[in-house]
């Protein structure tokens, strides 16, 4: 893996802790030489997380929906910022540019961009990892939620462990790391047993 697209809120009322996670983050991704892909914004865990890249001497790329390429929400100091004209264009490029994902806490947006990521995986549109870093236990819920799916059959044992999950970065890109793909879920997933 050369780069990580991260998922996170860009709200700027959350918990400090979560900034802290974000920060450490971005430390660790600077740490380890590998490229950020992001939503491109200045503000909340996205800003923290960039400004940490960059302080750390990484590298990051942003992707910005037109609309909000402000002077109030794009980042300035990123190594590059791409513009698309659509939050689908964007999605796509981030995707394109990644060879991972990560979702740090967020809203709408975070579990949007997690779950199309999780589905392409599902259906064969990529085999890269998915993971989750679950700060002081945010994502324990959605977890819970995703193994009732499992349970009640909504979803195959293979593709629940696809959503590799840690509370601490080295431990998660360790983790994404070793990931090995299940080939034969999609196969599965086209099957009727």
């Amino acid at each position: 893996m050369n780069s990580i697209c991260v998922y996170c809120g860009s709200a700027n009322q959350a918990s400090q802790k979560y900034f802290r996670a974000a920060r450490q983050m971005g430390e660790t991704l600077a740490r380890r030489g590998l490229t950020l892909v992001y939503g491109g914004g200045r503000t909340g865990l996205m800003g923290a997380l960039a400004d940490s890249v960059v302080d750390s001497r990484g590298h990051a790329i942003g992707v910005i929906v037109e609309s909000m390429n402000t002077p109030e929400l794009a980042h300035t100091r990123l190594n590059r910022l791409e513009v698309t004209a659509t939050i689908h264009q964007r999605k796509s490029r981030m995707y394109e540019l990644a060879d991972g994902y990560i979702a740090l806490p967020g809203g709408y947006g975070t579990l949007d961009e997690l779950f199309e990521t999780l589905t392409w995986a599902q259906i064969g549109e990529h085999s890269k990892p998915v993971g989750l870093l679950n700060v002081d236990g945010y994502y324990d819920l959605l977890l819970a939620m995703l193994d009732r799916a499992l349970e009640e059959k909504f979803l195959f044992p293979e593709h629940r462990r696809a959503l590799l999950c840690h509370s601490q970065p080295d431990a998660l890109l360790d983790a994404m790391m070793a990931y090995r793909p299940p080939l034969e879920a999609v196969k599965r997933w086209m099957r009727q047993d």
